[in-house]
């Protein structure tokens, strides 16, 4: 780039690249400004902490780009680079006393300037949960110049027995560090969650058979019809009150069964159903118009069993699946799910694991990881080629052309049946 005055006409012709670079002025040695791919502009300065070409290059933020005009910033250039020449280290008096500042306090300051206005609730919700629950009883009261990289190990280290939760605090760490170093709490690139090895995650599928939905089905029908048997605890003081054995039942709300039954028809995430508002559904079209996902906006392709599913709900209130206030959605499936579920005598299936069944019978009947992909509201193929084995249609049909032209060679079998029966020659 030529070397342009930094004015106001300069910095207003000035447009981001991929990566973030620097403009120097070429008035003021060390004076420039800060472009970033976000089109986020800082006026800097650079200078050099000491005498010798030993001494370590010190960079200072002044201010972000229309807080200062540019002759502002030079302005207060000019003094920061006058006090250097007189031996001040403007830059290590900063970072000393940022370095003052505990792991208790960045995280707030972490959490209060970056993570909730930036991340989805979710999100927030979950890193608010490590910070408070791994990382500050270990890391809190330490000032956050003296956390070292043996800290984050030892903390890491002693999750093992949890290796999806372990990884996720080293993650809340790193990050952590990296919105501290940009700005300019720690030392440029100082991050001691760097380049720690993370442990293997072994990703928990469970689908459903075939045999297993007709049990889920027959256990939902029950459900919300004469409801569930219970068995009382006939131990206790209060047995003797019990209702009568024909009265044990536990009716669900015909909501909860109609939010499982639209995860198992849609594929859709939890939150996705239990947030779903009725200016968002579109049965003409059969489609969901999701404002908001883990991915960002979404539409979901209903198919026919979800849209009588849906016709069938009577409208309550804004949520399609009603909660206890016409005006809050339902938080969760915890207490119909369980009692579904164990009627059903389902072993170990989470409701996650409706969604992973609907991506299974997809896979299992050939439509393709696309297709399955584009249904879930995947935006990685990555993401859906965990199910890569379940698609096992287009290898039969390869192995089956190939085995068939080695035996035509052969002259033995003209071709063969998925019955087991064989024409042969």
């Amino acid at each position: 780039m030529p070397r342009v005055r930094i004015t106001k006409r300069f910095l207003d012709s000035l447009t981001p690249r991929d990566r973030e670079f620097v403009h120097w002025d070429p008035d003021l040695a060390g004076f420039g400004v800060r472009v970033r791919p976000t089109g986020r502009m800082t006026y800097i300065v650079q200078y050099r902490a000491g005498s010798g070409r030993s001494a370590p290059d010190r960079k200072v933020t002044l201010a972000p780009v229309g807080r200062l005009t540019p002759d502002e910033a030079r302005a207060e250039a000019r003094r920061l680079l006058g006090s250097v020449a007189q031996g001040a280290d403007p830059a290590g008096e900063r970072q000393r006393r940022h370095a003052a500042m505990t792991i208790n306090e960045l995280a707030a300051a972490f959490m209060a300037l970056h993570v909730k206005p930036k991340r989805k609730p979710k999100t927030a919700e979950l890193y608010q949960h490590i910070l408070e629950k791994f990382v500050l009883p270990a890391l809190g009261a330490k000032s956050v110049a003296d956390v070292t990289k043996a800290d984050v190990m030892r903390l890491h280290h002693g999750m093992r027995d949890r290796p999806f939760m372990a990884n996720r605090t080293l993650a809340v760490i790193s990050s952590l560090f990296s919105w501290a170093s940009k700005h300019e709490h720690v030392h440029e690139g100082l991050n001691p969650a760097a380049r720690i090895e993370t442990f293997v995650e072994n990703r928990r599928e469970r689908f459903l058979s075939t045999e297993e939905l007709k049990r889920l089905g027959a256990a939902l029908r029950e459900a919300e019809t004469v409801g569930i048997p219970w068995e009382p605890n006939l131990s206790k003081p209060t047995a003797k009150h019990l209702p009568k054995p024909e009265n044990r039942q536990t009716i669900v709300n015909p909501f909860a069964t109609a939010a499982i039954r639209l995860l198992l028809f849609t594929g859709a995430r939890l939150r996705e159903i239990l947030h779903l508002r009725w200016a968002e559904v579109d049965l003409a079209r059969g489609l969901l118009f999701l404002p908001d996902s883990k991915t960002g906006r979404k539409t979901i392709v209903l198919s026919a069993p979800a849209i009588a599913v849906l016709h069938e709900l009577p409208r309550t209130g804004v949520f399609v699946i009603a909660g206890n206030s016409p005006d809050k959605p339902r938080s969760d499936l915890k207490r119909p799910w369980g009692l579904v579920s164990r009627r059903a005598k389902l072993e170990g299936v989470r409701i996650h694991d409706l969604r992973h069944s609907f991506a299974s019978f997809g896979a299992g009947g050939g439509l393709g990881l696309p297709i399955i992909g584009k249904l879930l509201g995947h935006t990685q193929a990555s993401t859906t080629q965990r199910y890569a084995h379940l698609d096992t249609d287009p290898l039969r049909r390869a192995s089956d052309a190939i085995a068939l032209a080695i035996s035509a060679a052969m002259g033995e079998f003209a071709s063969t049946d998925r019955n087991g029966s064989l024409d042969g020659r």
